[in-house]
């Protein structure tokens, strides 16, 4: 290959990760390594069930989409853009592609050999944990998170508790078991499962008389090879145990230990003196003992979330979760994956609150315990996107009681609300400026009140009731009786039904925030106060983002979608006609989460105010990008509905 394609290739895959974490050298010896390759349109790249390549594939231009065979169905389970990697999971796992892979439109496609990029993974650690964590989630494409469109998210959104994306730490960190139950080839299995149950284990290595390993059996292998085969108890170890192990040193760095288990899907990993299968046990490591040494993976905050009724506990494992975004941050990682696992921890530790409340009162409550209720969340939490520890606003609401039990009722649910508000602000959150929160008595109310509110906010929108209707529309239930938060769904669609002159104020509202350039498209900054020559990334950008999602969503009856990004992915396919403008508003919100979290967590504030000279000249222009769709949205409500003529 030329000099010139060679200095093409690496132009391009310097732009996407993992390639942009390799050194100049490294990333030269991938582009010279690269087979140019173009398909027409529908042409086929692999088949499901075909042995994997010797390379995989990054695609260059055009459009690739993957399959799966269900029941005689190919059914579409991504579709890759520029600069996303495909291919890679059966390559490195040596084994069956597990989807097809066929163009959509021409595309040009570079091959990479999998021979050049393995010593890469061997010596780049960040390399081979970029590829590790897509694995640990199941995850089937390396996303080009630039250049990702939100019509073909990662798989990353449905994440298992028990497979959380782990954050590698040092090997010091790393704990495993040194005394290792082991038994001899020719035993039988009746006898390794004594020992097993003796020792308290759920796995025992079979060794030869050299006290080498020949083979493992765990617990799920006396399940599934043993009992659901009704095999006999006198059946030998060496008819049930996996055979041959995979063996490592202990000495083995921490990346290389876990790309070998997820590789080969083990939950077990048998250490030797050499690191070979010819040489005596020393140890074994379990998955187990992985997600126990990553502290700050998601599965290991939220276990031990589940696991505590400290209060300051839970804060602890709320700055450690601090920490997890800041690492998803710094690698690029999908906003709306790292969206639901903040959000995920914080309605654990929301729902934590609330238990720890009733265990305090409910004793002293004994009628009134029995109330249903629903703890909700408002705003940006409400969304799923309060990435940073920022204002609270949230609420009660509670089944409609006689009037008699009311007052008793009413001061039952305070109680609740007062002690997770303090447990929330104990772990680090901001209580709300305005008094939005469950603590406040005007926001503890039974089912009945809250119908009034809506009913009065939409028949009656002034000022006060738009404001009410920017933060309360964006409701999601935490904790309790889900059925009343779909009770208040459903009337305020029927309340809006037919009420256009409160969309129109909606409408009215969300061109309150022109995009933010002024004259020669500079920033309009703050022009006084504390916050003098900042920009206001929430009140000028990410705000009229939102108020536009909702108004639509609220347009179209759609309901259980709140994340504002979600909002603009499902109004690309109701509205096809603005398909590419949606999904650009969609991107545009964000990159601007991205940007606000990242100014909070290196300001430690909110993030909401940001100095534009402080951002590199690529970001700045991204930050102007984003304001692009605001302009052309604000334009389509105008005329849809018809603010010229409305007076308001």
């Amino acid at each position: 290959m030329s000099n010139v394609i060679v200095n093409r290739v690496k132009e391009f895959l310097k732009r996407y990760p993992p390639f942009s974490f390799l050194s100049d050298f490294s990333l030269e010896l991938v582009a010279k390594g690269v087979e140019v390759r173009y398909f027409v349109s529908g042409e086929i790249l692999f088949e499901q069930g075909e042995p994997a390549q010797s390379y995989f594939f990054v695609l260059k231009e055009g459009s690739v989409q993957l399959t799966e065979n269900k029941e005689g169905v190919a059914k579409v389970v991504e579709v890759c853009d520029e600069g996303d990697v495909f291919g890679v999971l059966a390559l490195l796992g040596k084994r069956p592609y597990i989807l097809n892979a066929q163009t959509r439109e021409e595309s040009l496609i570079y091959a990479i050999p999998v021979g050049i990029f393995e010593k890469i993974l061997q010596e780049n650690s960040r390399v081979s944990l970029y590829f590790a964590a897509g694995f640990a989630s199941g995850q089937v494409v390396v996303r080009s998170d630039l250049s990702q469109s939100q019509k073909a998210r990662i798989a990353f959104s449905e994440i298992s508790k028990d497979n959380g994306l782990l954050i590698f730490t040092g090997q010091s960190d790393l704990n495993y078991s040194h005394e290792v139950l082991t038994c001899q080839a020719g035993v039988t299995v009746a006898m390794a499962a004594k020992s097993m149950s003796e020792k308290g284990v759920g796995s025992i290595v079979v060794v030869n008389q050299k006290n080498h390993p020949v083979g493992i059996i765990t617990d799920k292998d006396l399940r599934n090879r043993l009992v659901a085969e009704m095999k006999s108890y006198d059946t030998l170890v060496d008819e049930l145990m996996t055979s041959p192990v995979l063996t490592k040193s202990k000495d083995a760095d921490f990346s290389s230990l876990y790309l070998t288990m997820i590789k080969h899907r083990l939950h077990h990993l048998i250490f030797t003196e050499d690191g070979s299968p010819n040489s005596p046990v020393t140890g074994i490591l379990s998955d187990h003992d992985i997600l126990l040494s990553q502290g700050n993976s998601p599965a290991v905050l939220i276990n031990a979330l589940m696991n505590t009724w400290e209060i300051k506990e839970m804060a602890k494992i709320r700055d450690r979760a601090e920490r997890l975004l800041t690492y998803y941050l710094e690698n690029e990682l999908a906003m709306d994956f790292v969206a639901n696992i903040i959000s995920e921890i914080n309605d654990i530790i929301i729902q934590r609150a609330v238990q720890i409340a009733k265990n305090k009162h409910d004793a002293s409550y004994p009628k009134e315990s029995k109330v249903k209720f629903c703890f909700l969340s408002f705003g940006s939490e409400g969304r799923e996107e309060q990435l940073l520890r920022t204002d609270l606003d949230n609420a009660i609401v509670y089944e409609d009681v006689p009037d008699a039990n009311l007052e008793k009722t009413k001061e039952y649910m305070l109680l609740i609300g007062q002690e997770v508000i303090e447990i929330l602000l104990t772990c680090g959150f901001s209580a709300c400026p305005a008094d939005m929160m469950a603590n406040n008595p005007k926001w503890c109310q039974p089912l009945s009140k809250w119908k009034k509110y809506f009913s009065d906010w939409i028949l009656s929108p002034n000022q006060e009731a738009l404001l009410h209707a920017a933060i309360f529309f964006d409701f999601r239930p935490v904790f309790g009786n889900k059925s009343l938060s779909d009770d208040m769904t459903d009337h305020i669609y029927q309340e809006i039904a037919g009420k256009t002159i409160f969309l129109n104020f909606l409408a009215k509202n969300a061109l309150m925030n022109p995009p933010p350039l002024g004259f020669f498209r500079n920033f309009i900054m703050e022009k006084s106060g504390e916050h003098r020559d900042k920009f206001d990334i929430k009140l000028r950008a990410m705000m009229p983002l939102a108020d536009i999602a909702r108004l639509l969503v609220l347009s179209h009856r759609v309901v259980g979608i709140n994340n504002t990004f979600k909002r603009f992915e499902k109004l690309s396919d109701l509205e096809p006609n603005y398909k590419d403008l949606f999904l650009e508003a969609g991107k545009a919100y964000e990159i601007l989460m991205r940007m606000r979290a990242i100014e909070g967590l290196r300001s430690t504030n909110s993030g909401r105010y940001i100095k534009p000279e402080s951002l590199g000249k690529l970001h700045r222009q991204l930050l102007k990008n984003t304001f692009a769709p605001i302009d052309e949205l604000q334009k389509i409500l105008r005329v849809r509905f018809q603010l010229d003529y409305f007076g308001g």
